[in-house]
């Protein structure tokens, strides 16, 4: 759930006016309190605000929890995934590691050619073992790339939660994003820093609402 521009001037008012009645609310926003009676809903329904009768709306922000939630894990993995830089199975070893730094990215996922249907992944980690142990870079990167069906991979339609819980399982940076649980074509991927990044975002939303 996310707040409307309108459901945000009511709270900047209520913290600023309070108690304040639903009319004074509905004068200062230049509209009916008819026209408020759903946002105000809303926002006493959220724990945002907090009504008494006779009295008016005061800012609560002691209740912030199932809206945090919402906001914060609930949401799903295609609102904050990235591109993933993919390659075919048939590219070396050499074009891989500079692929990785062209990009600046952790991990590159290896597909099929025509169909872009995922085949494998290969770390940063790979590239660096596969220097150290002098293999030969012009050999495909099929050789070195862990492959399916060993990969952890998500959808879009997952929760935040859910991956954040996969990411620490399985004790990667990041995870392919494929197109449906049927169709392994990449769409992109989720990383524990846009994970990291969205945490943060949103709560310094939440903190703004309860100060």
């Amino acid at each position: 759930m996310k707040l409307t521009a309108r459901q945000e001037e009511i709270i900047k008012i209520v913290k600023k006016e309070q108690p304040i009645s639903g009319d004074k609310i509905a004068a200062s926003l230049g509209l009916t309190k008819p026209t408020l009676r759903s946002d105000l809903a809303v926002l006493t329904m959220t724990g945002i605000l907090d009504a008494k009768p006779k009295v008016g709306y005061f800012f609560s922000g002691s209740r912030v929890e199932p809206l945090l939630f919402e906001t914060v894990y609930n949401q799903r993995v295609k609102d904050i995934m990235a591109p993933a830089i993919c390659l075919p199975q048939t590219t070396t070893v050499a074009d891989c590691i500079t692929n990785l730094f062209m990009y600046d990215v952790g991990t590159l996922y290896i597909v099929e050619k025509d169909s872009k249907q995922l085949t494998g992944v290969v770390s940063r980690k790979d590239l660096l073992r596969s220097l150290l142990n002098k293999g030969d870079q012009t050999l495909p990167v099929a050789v070195i790339m862990s492959r399916m069906p060993n990969i952890v991979r998500v959808t879009p339609e997952q929760t935040i939660l859910d991956v954040a819980d996969l990411l620490i399982k399985s004790q990667v940076d990041s995870l392919p994003v494929i197109e449906s649980q049927t169709s392994h074509k990449v769409v992109g991927k989720i990383t524990k820093t846009l994970l990291t990044e969205h945490f943060v975002s949103e709560g310094h939303k939440a903190k703004g609402y309860s100060e």
